[in-house]
């Protein structure tokens, strides 16, 4: 019975769009134990992407709503699911996905046993192939690194995009930590996660996060180009999170670097341009490069465009000038979904999932549900 709730889980969260993929070794089955107890794993299997009040989960999981209250709100503090509070009413619970979602809520609860079981399982889920069609994320460029000529809207500028919420949240950064645990880590500053909206509501409101200001989060996003990280936000024009990345430790970097074309895996519009003639071969940008598509040769830059993201960590430090970025031509730049629900769609259905009618039929059965729940 045990398994074949876990059996169950997995099918469950494979169907969400970013998939839970299976593996010979059954590691992702060690994941969800440790993270879901039975009861736990049962309610999960009524969770859809669609937010619902407990009184409409408890009616699709046989359930009293108390009971289900208490269950979605210890799921909640686990980080098991997503929840939406809104003054003057009810909560209400959504599926979490496994990345992003489930492993990020982790934050400052890590073992050393989960961490070896995550490490062992993510070069499956990080499918590089479902990414090049729809990333989960996307590349955006330092401020600094934008030259006036470039025309940029505000969904391809961290600060215009941070700018465009009204409330924000920090929390430590989950691979980080998980790179600390496991004795690799780097000197990067832990607290460097930035959320927006309802989902920074939602971290202060577990704990996992901490209310900041506007002022905040822009120093924060300075310290984090000083340090040359990479900037990637939600793969959407408004966006809930912000990372700042670094290679070393961010699984999706990791991921990506490993792949001999970053530059194909990428949602970015801009990739950088070197001018030789100016370069001194001070050796500062390949330094800074997340992706190694820089380095030295004769006392000279070279810049390898297959391997370059467009983050523009090269740019703003270089002293003569040399590096700027430049806008891809039309051909290739990338589609940005409006939303994230958008992104979701996309994501599911580059996986073959997410189609027309399974839309239709998880709005329908949650309108059913919602109407015959008792309030």
């Amino acid at each position: 019975m045990e398994a074949d709730i876990y059996e169950k889980l997995a099918q469950h969260l494979d169907e969400l769009p970013a998939g839970f993929p299976r593996t010979e070794s059954g590691v992702e089955m060690r994941i969800l134990r440790r993270l879901f107890n039975q009861e736990e794993a049962k309610l999960a299997l009524h969770l859809t992407l669609i937010p619902e009040e407990p009184r409409v989960i408890a009616r699709r999981a046989k359930i009293p709503v108390e009971e289900a209250s208490r269950r979605l709100e210890k799921m909640e503090e686990k980080g098991l699911i997503f929840s939406i509070w809104r003054k003057g009413n009810p909560p209400q619970y959504m599926a979490e996905q496994f990345v992003v979602g489930i492993w990020e809520e982790q934050v400052n609860k890590l073992s050393r046993g989960f961490v070896e079981d995550f490490e062992e399982y993510w070069p499956t889920f990080f499918n590089l192939d479902h990414w090049r069609k729809v990333p989960q994320m996307r590349t955006i460029p330092v401020n600094k690194s934008i030259s006036v000529q470039n025309v940029v809207m505000d969904y391809e500028r961290a600060e215009g995009l941070v700018r465009g919420h009204k409330t924000f949240a920090v929390s430590n950064c989950i691979c980080r930590q998980e790179m600390r645990i496991l004795g690799k880590a780097c000197d990067k500053h832990e607290e460097r996660c930035l959320m927006f909206g309802m989902v920074a509501d939602q971290r202060v409101r577990s704990g996992q996060g901490r209310a900041i200001s506007l002022e905040e989060t822009l120093e924060i996003l300075q310290r984090s180009e000083e340090a040359a990280l990479v900037l990637q936000p939600g793969n959407a024009k408004n966006p809930q999170f912000l990372c700042s990345c670094c290679s070393c430790c961010c699984g999706v970097l990791r991921g990506i670097k490993r792949d001999p074309k970053p530059a194909s895996v990428v949602s970015s519009p801009f990739i950088a341009n070197l001018f030789l003639e100016t370069c001194k071969g001070c050796g500062v940008c390949t330094k800074r490069c997340q992706m190694e598509a820089l380095h030295l040769e004769d006392k000279k830059a070279v810049l390898d465009l297959d391997r370059c993201i467009g983050c523009g960590l090269c740019v703003n430090t270089c002293p003569t000038h040399s590096l700027s970025l430049i806008r891809k031509p039309e051909a290739e730049q990338p589609n940005i979904p409006k939303n994230v629900i958008e992104t979701y769609i996309k994501m599911g259905r580059a996986r073959g999932k997410m189609g027309t009618s399974k839309l239709i039929g998880m709005q329908v059965s949650s309108k059913v549900d919602r109407l015959l729940a008792p309030r």
